[in-house]
């Protein structure tokens, strides 16, 4: 089943754009996933056990690091997704 995942990240620090920067080049490396960055949130789509996959290995390590907020809204019923 092929998902939208759209992804807000907030480090709760002054310089928060290094962060940033790095979680969305850790998504970007999978090939898997299709990345649209955007202002204030990013959208990845791909298929369901491809994104948890990298959901489960990438928003630990950040959250660990930093104090960090993570918003995410997931829809497998979205103009991106195929039917």
């Amino acid at each position: 089943m092929e998902i939208t995942v759209e992804i807000g990240y907030y480090p709760l620090m002054d310089d928060y754009e290094k962060p940033v920067e790095s979680f969305l080049e850790k998504l970007a490396e999978n090939k898997k996933i299709a990345l649209e960055s955007g202002t204030m949130s990013s959208l990845l789509t791909g298929n369901y056990e491809d994104m948890m996959e990298l959901l489960n290995q990438q928003l630990k390590p950040f959250l660990e690091k930093y104090p960090s907020v993570f918003t995410l809204k997931i829809s497998s019923a979205c103009k991106t997704c195929k039917t």
